[in-house]
C-alpha cells in the first residue's frame, strides 16, 4: 500500500481520502482554510467560513449518481446526510403532466437522491473522515511540490509537498483536489514540469440565487432546470427545510443584471407558473450573484508522456464546467472512486500509473465534461438576445430527445438518466427502443418543440424586460 497526500478537504478530496484509507493506504489531507467544521453539521451554513471555496454558498445538487456511488462505497454517508437534515427524494417523480402511462421499473430506486447546501454536506463528510481516522491538516496551504529521483527519464517525479510554513510532507502520490481554482499549474511549473494541456472557454452564464426556508419543501411542478428564452430557472431543495431559486442569465446581457435587485428577481420568478410557489418561503439571503465561470479541462499526460509522475488531479482540479447542471460533485465522486480503482492495479508502479489514470479518466468521466460543454454552447446560443425573434431551437446532436420526453414515459426516463449523470446521452440514444420512440414521438409536427405545443411557461423577452424595469 502507498502513502498519499490529498490537497484539498472539500467533498471530493475527503471522499477520495475515505476510499483510499479503506483500501489500506496511509492518507493525509492538507487544507488551506484554517476553520474546522462545526460539530453539528446542520449549523455549518451559519457558522463555517471557507474562503478557499468560491462556490461554498452557491447552489449545489447531489444527483442520483452521487447517491449511487455512496450507496456502493460509503453507505453510512447517506444516513449521516439525512441525519443532518438533508433532503431525500426520487428525481423520477413527479412526472410531467403530459407524460402518462408510466410503468414502474425494478431499478427505479437508482433515481433517488439526497441533497443539501454545500456547507452542510461538506461538514458531514468532514465528520465522517475524522471518525474514520483520516488525518486532516487544516490551515496548511501548499507552497509547492517536492521531487526525487525520476522514474521516467526527463520527467519530474513528485515525492511530496512543501507547506507554506516550510514543512516537508513525503508521500508516494500527491492528489490535487483543490477545485476549480487549483494552483497546481504553478506547482508543476516550479518543478520544471511541462505545461498541462489545458482547454478552456467561458461558459457564458451569470447566476442570481436566493435561498429560502419554510415549513416544508416546495412541491415540484416543473423540471429542476427550466429554460425560458433568454434566461433559465434552477430550483434545488436543500437541507433543514431550505431551498434555493436561481435565475441563470447570459453573461453580457446587461438588462438582466437588474436581477441583483430582490424585487426584480421576485417579479421574474413570479411570472413562471411552475416555479412561482418556490418564493413562498422566508428569504434567508439577499441575491447571491456569480459569473465568469470557465469550462476548463487539464490533461496531465501530453503526447503520451506524463508532465510529472507521483501526481494526479481529481474532480474540479482536473475539469470543471458550468455549475447549472449540478454535475460537479457527482462526477467528482465518480472520479474519486475511479482513482481508488486505478491505484488498486498501479499503486506500486509510478511509471505506469499516469497513463492508466489518464485512460481511465478519459473513458469514464471525460464524456460527462464534453457533453456539458456542448450543452453549454447550445444553450448560450439560444439565450442570445439578438436571436430571440427567431424561435427556432439551436440544433444539437440530441435534438428531438427532449421533445419526445414530454410525451413518452420511457424516453422521459432515459432523458432523466442523462440529466442525473446515471448515463450519457449517447448511451441512452444507442438503445434501439429509445431511438424508435423518439422518432415516433417527434413525427407529429407539433411535438417537435414542446414549448410551442404546451404554451410558454414563463415571460417572453419583451415581458421579461418589462418585469426588470417596472
Amino acid at each position: 500500500m502507498s502513502s498519499i497526500i490529498v490537497c484539498g478537504a472539500g467533498v471530493v478530496g475527503l471522499s477520495a481520502a475515505l476510499l483510499l484509507l479503506r483500501d489500506g493506504h496511509t492518507v493525509t489531507v492538507c487544507e488551506s482554510d484554517p476553520a474546522p467544521p462545526p460539530a453539528d453539521p446542520s449549523r455549518a451554513w451559519r457558522s463555517w467560513e471557507r474562503p478557499g471555496v468560491a462556490q461554498f454558498r452557491q447552489p449545489h445538487n447531489l444527483l442520483p449518481r452521487f447517491r449511487r456511488v455512496l450507496a456502493d462505497e460509503l453507505p453510512e454517508l447517506i444516513d449521516r446526510l439525512v441525519a443532518a437534515g438533508c433532503f431525500e427524494a426520487s428525481a423520477l417523480l413527479p412526472l410531467p403532466p403530459s407524460v402518462t402511462g408510466y410503468t414502474p421499473h425494478p431499478d427505479d430506486e437508482r433515481f433517488r437522491f439526497v441533497t443539501g447546501r454545500r456547507p452542510v454536506v461538506e461538514a458531514v463528510f468532514a465528520s465522517a473522515a475524522e471518525d474514520a481516522g483520516v488525518r486532516v491538516l487544516r490551515g496548511t496551504p501548499i507552497a509547492g511540490l517536492l521531487t526525487g529521483r525520476p522514474v521516467l527519464p526527463g520527467t519530474p517525479h513528485v515525492v511530496g509537498v512543501r507547506t507554506r510554513a516550510g514543512a516537508e510532507l513525503r508521500a508516494d502520490l500527491v492528489v490535487d483536489a483543490t477545485g476549480r481554482r487549483t494552483p497546481s499549474t504553478r506547482w508543476l511549473a516550479d518543478i520544471d514540469a511541462p505545461d498541462p494541456r489545458t482547454e478552456s472557454e467561458e461558459g457564458g452564464f451569470a447566476y442570481y440565487t436566493r435561498y429560502f426556508t419554510g415549513p416544508r419543501q416546495p412541491e415540484r411542478r416543473g423540471a429542476p432546470y427550466t429554460p425560458f428564452g433568454t434566461f433559465s430557472l434552477l430550483t434545488i431543495p436543500g437541507d433543514n427545510d431550505t431551498w434555493s431559486v436561481t435565475v441563470v442569465a447570459r453573461t453580457g446581457d446587461a438588462p438582466l443584471k437588474a436581477l441583483r435587485d430582490p424585487a426584480c428577481f421576485t417579479r421574474v420568478v413570479q411570472a413562471c407558473p411552475a416555479q412561482a410557489h418556490w418564493l413562498a418561503g422566508t428569504p434567508v439571503t439577499d441575491i447571491v450573484a456569480m459569473a465568469g465561470v470557465l469550462d476548463r479541462r487539464r490533461r496531465l499526460v501530453v503526447d503520451g508522456r506524463p508532465v510529472a509522475t507521483g501526481f494526479a488531479a481529481v474532480g474540479d482540479a482536473w475539469a470543471s464546467g458550468n455549475p447549472t447542471a449540478a454535475r460537479g460533485l457527482s462526477v467528482g465522486l465518480t472520479h474519486a472512486q475511479l482513482l481508488r480503482d486505478v491505484l488498486r492495479e498501479h499503486a506500486d508502479d509510478p511509471a505506469r500509473f499516469p497513463p492508466a489514470w489518464e485512460q481511465a479518466t478519459e473513458r469514464v468521466v471525460a464524456p460527462f465534461y464534453q457533453d456539458q460543454v456542448l450543452a453549454d454552447r447550445a444553450r448560450a446560443a439560444e439565450m442570445a438576445p439578438d436571436r430571440i425573434a427567431d424561435a427556432t431551437p439551436v440544433a444539437t446532436a440530441t435534438s428531438g430527445f427532449g421533445a419526445a420526453a414530454f410525451h413518452d414515459a420511457e424516453v422521459f426516463r432515459g432523458l432523466l438518466e442523462t440529466a442525473t449523470c446515471l448515463a450519457l446521452p449517447q448511451e441512452v440514444l444507442a438503445r434501439p427502443d429509445i431511438r424508435a420512440r423518439i422518432d415516433a414521438a417527434t413525427a407529429h409536427p407539433a411535438r417537435a418543440h414542446p414549448a410551442r405545443e404546451l404554451g410558454p411557461p414563463g415571460p417572453d423577452r419583451a415581458r421579461l424586460l418589462h418585469l426588470l424595469t417596472t
